[in-house]
């Protein structure tokens, strides 16, 4: 079993993540939080808007950074006009190329379909011949081990290893979009080349109806990101919050992306929540700026427990760019499945400003009036948008947590979350059910529930309740026993190491208070 599937196993077992509705069969791309589940994804993003918006100080700016600046919040309506999207430019143009396999019903993006063909190792790449069979194959270029990309396809291959001999992989660009190319393609799962249709567009909005009419007058859409609902409110927040230039405006909420293909758990879903800063500043300053929230976001996952040898800032090559956009860098982070985007950190020049001002016909020209020349009074600000996933970075901290090892001869599954992600900071136990230890230990739990996220358990041998607490990835544990009724201490047991200390049960609070202040990277 691979790190994937003993995470998906783990996340079902102690109640992180449930498939939606799953007794009716689920849902594809659509997942559920449990208890602990939901839990470590509040507080990931309350530690970004802590990190990020609240605990900001304008007067303070961070190092590294051009000057002061403010941060505000904003949270808004998941249901937009739609003109708004005709302006972003999503109606006309938020579209995946897709193809479907007739013989499997599977359907995939085009462009994250690979055809490859085998050809004698070390020898010359030719045309493809009239009767050449080739192989696709979902992933990317390169990220993709041959044994992988080969295994349904193993009786083929195995006889045109007898006619090629050594053979190696080439890939055969554009083979979808040619009809004899596509012809000889087989697809992945299918047992007959030519089963794939012609690439198409496919729009990733999903449509909806407002009020009790369904025509064309009442079509709206789910967002697709959070980022126009600000750009939106621009106007709004300046003439409101009295903000000083340059500033950002912060937002977390759901979006909506009717992916062609959902995949590799939680990573890619149709359902799934946004953080994002829209950080508004002067065009002359832009690069500065992006290249401090570039620097400081990654920093971010840094700070919380993403190992740096894991975690990766990639930026985009000149072609790689979006039409809108001078300058973009991922945070990418090292699954299972392989190297994927955390967060993308991009300097979207004045696009969405200038383009929601034109087609609104509302002035969104940011006014300085302590700019002495009066001709640079009025501007459009450039736009640096570091955009995070949330379901993304929960489901980065879990694998970044999952370890397996030995304790007492025994091995054990523990999650290493940070102590400000942990779901649970404490569990309280009585050693056993008799001598008055669970009326302290349940004492001791609502004093310490007041203060942190406790759970109380008394059923079951100690050792399996410690169990129980690392797989759910809970820092400490305390344990009520015999002796505590002599000299008032209880043992303190820390996950990681289950290293166990005697405290006096009335400064156990104050103990588990500086034990998780002083962790590293908690703010």
């Amino acid at each position: 079993m691979d790190l994937m599937e003993k995470l998906v196993s783990l996340c079902k077992r102690r109640g992180y993540i449930f498939p939606s509705s799953e007794i009716y069969g689920g849902l594809n791309g659509c997942w559920d939080y449990g208890p602990l589940g939901v839990e470590l994804k509040r507080n990931i993003k309350d530690a970004w808007w802590q990190d990020m918006i609240a605990r900001h100080d304008e007067t303070d700016a961070p190092e590294g950074a051009p000057g002061p600046f403010g941060m505000v919040g904003l949270d808004c309506s998941i249901l937009m006009n739609p003109t708004v999207w005709q302006a972003s430019g999503h109606i006309g143009g938020f579209n995946d190329p897709m193809v479907d396999c007739r013989e499997t019903r599977n359907r995939y993006r085009a462009d994250q379909l690979v055809v490859y063909r085998l050809v004698p190792e070390g020898g010359e790449s030719a045309p493809v011949a009239s009767d050449e069979l080739l192989f696709a194959a979902p992933g990317e270029i390169g990220k993709t081990d041959e044994a992988t990309l080969l295994a349904p396809h193993r009786k083929r291959v195995e006889s045109l290893r007898k006619k090629l001999g050594d053979v190696r992989l080439l890939a055969v660009p554009d083979a979808l979009s040619d009809t004899n190319l596509r012809e000889r393609t087989l697809a992945p799962g299918a047992k007959e080349p030519g089963s794939l249709t012609v690439p198409r567009a496919f729009n990733l909005m999903f449509k909806t109806h407002v009020g009790a009419l369904e025509d064309n007058s009442s079509t709206a859409y789910l967002r697709p990101e959070t980022a126009q609902g600000i750009f939106v409110n621009f106007k709004n927040v300046c003439d409101t919050a009295r903000v000083r230039f340059p500033f950002g405006i912060g937002q977390i909420g759901k979006a909506f992306r009717n992916e062609i293909n959902p995949r590799n758990f939680t990573f890619r879903s149709r359902e799934f929540e946004q953080m994002e800063i829209e950080f508004f500043c002067r065009p002359e300053e832009a690069g500065e700026w992006y290249r401090y929230w570039r620097d400081r976001r990654y920093a971010w996952y840094v700070k919380l427990g993403l190992s740096t040898q894991r975690l990766h800032l990639r930026e985009h090559d000149g072609d790689e760019l979006a039409h809108y956009a001078s300058a973009c860098a991922d945070v990418e982070y090292d699954f299972p499945f392989g190297v994927s985007e955390l967060e993308g950190v991009a300097n979207r020049t004045d696009f969405d400003l200038r383009q929601h001002m034109e087609t609104s016909g509302k002035d969104l020209r940011y006014f300085e009036d302590q700019e002495p020349d009066a001709d640079k009074r009025r501007f459009l600000p450039y736009v640096i948008e570091p955009s995070a996933g949330a379901d993304r970075a929960a489901l980065a901290f879990l694998c970044e947590a999952y370890c397996e090892d030995e304790v007492g001869g025994e091995t054990r599954t523990v999650l290493r979350l940070h102590p400000r992600l942990a779901p649970i900071k404490v569990a309280v136990f009585p050693l056993v059910k008799k001598d008055g230890m669970p009326e302290r230990a349940l004492a001791l739990y609502r004093e310490l529930r007041s203060n942190f996220n406790a759970f109380y358990d008394e059923k079951g041998a100690i050792g399996r309740r410690y169990r129980r607490q690392d797989e759910a990835g809970t820092p400490f544990c305390v344990t009520v026993d015999g002796q505590t009724a002599e000299d008032g201490t209880v043992t303190l047991r820390e996950r990681d190491s289950c290293e166990q200390r005697r405290v006096p049960a009335e400064a156990v609070a104050a103990r588990l208070a500086d034990e998780l202040k002083s962790s590293p990277g908690v703010a």
